[in-house]
């Protein structure tokens, strides 16, 4: 819904990703905005652009004291966030989704706005065998941690967000709400299917960075940090699976891709070191020396 009409993003994408000169795999989500012209277009069928779940915004940002809290910012009394869409609305544009045979995949950072999100998804939930998504959970409580793992749903972390928001975001809110906020161990460890991304452009896309940082929990702004609420640290093996079995997972492609073995897309990437054998403050400094897709070749170092 970003650049003028919803096809011009779509071509990009069928250019750049589908034209078999550099393949690789796009799940994209529709904007709430765009869905309808978006369902009015031919899509391009193939291994490499696909569409998924229908998007929606609840809330905003730590940054700017605009993702919406159940209490109101430390740092600042006076709010407590910013509500998108009324609850009325966010119902409507879930009710629009499930019409329309689609999830949602929400994006909500405060515990709020997850609340609301839950609370819209519980009357309007998805098809049997299916999940809606959320995106980012950064700021959660234990009530709404329990109850999220009994419902449809998968979250969409990510794990660099703790390299980037800390220190400074303990400021915001406070060292109470901390205890479960960013919980990615706690997320995993109830059996809600999660997912690692990156949050481009906002973050660097390269996920060794994200592995690092759900490992350390360690802010880029202090050198020689501590490691912040250490028993939400992933070991490397569960940072790594939330990249690659639990991003194929959450696009239902658990049993073709997120693995090496028989039966599974051939796609994988070879790195310089393993990054099960390394210290993991080094993981950032592993280099992409070959990348594979749909079994070609698509990247080889020289």
């Amino acid at each position: 819904s970003y650049y003028g009409d919803v096809s011009v993003p779509m071509k990009a994408y069928e250019k750049a990703a589908a034209g078999g000169k550099y393949p690789f795999r796009c799940h994209l989500l529709v904007h709430h905005e765009a869905v309808d012209r978006w369902e009015q277009l031919e899509k391009l069928s193939g291994p490499y652009v696909e569409f998924g779940a229908m998007k929606i915004f609840a809330d905003g940002a730590l940054g700017g004291r605009t993702a919406l809290l159940k209490e109101p910012y430390q740092d600042d009394p006076s709010t407590n966030g910013v509500q998108v869409h009324d609850d009325e609305t966010l119902g409507r544009l879930i009710r629009k989704a499930r019409e329309k045979g689609m999830e949602v995949a929400v994006h909500a950072i405060g515990d709020l706005a997850f609340e609301k999100v839950l609370n819209a998804i519980e009357k309007h939930p998805p098809k049997n065998g299916r999940h809606d998504r959320l995106i980012h959970a950064q700021v959660l409580d234990n009530e709404l941690i329990e109850r999220a793992a009994r419902m449809p749903i998968a979250l969409d972390l990510q794990p660099h967000f703790v390299a980037s928001d800390f220190p400074w975001v303990i400021d915001r809110l406070g060292k109470d709400r901390m205890k479960t906020a960013f919980a990615w161990k706690t997320l995993i460890s109830k059996g809600i299917l999660c997912a690692g991304g990156s949050d481009a452009p906002i973050e660097p896309v390269d996920p060794l960075l994200g592995i690092q940082s759900a490992v350390l929990r360690k802010s880029s702004h202090e050198q020689n940090g501590p490691s912040y609420n250490e028993s939400e640290c992933l070991p490397v093996y569960e940072a790594i699976k939330l990249y690659t079995e639990g991003s194929a997972g959450i696009i239902y492609k658990e049993k073709s891709r997120g693995k090496i073995a028989e039966g599974y897309d051939a796609d994988f990437t070879v790195l310089s070191g393993d990054p099960f054998a390394i210290a993991p403050a080094q993981l950032h400094l592993l280099e992409i020396k070959k990348t594979v897709i749909n079994g070609q070749i698509v990247y080889e170092k020289s």
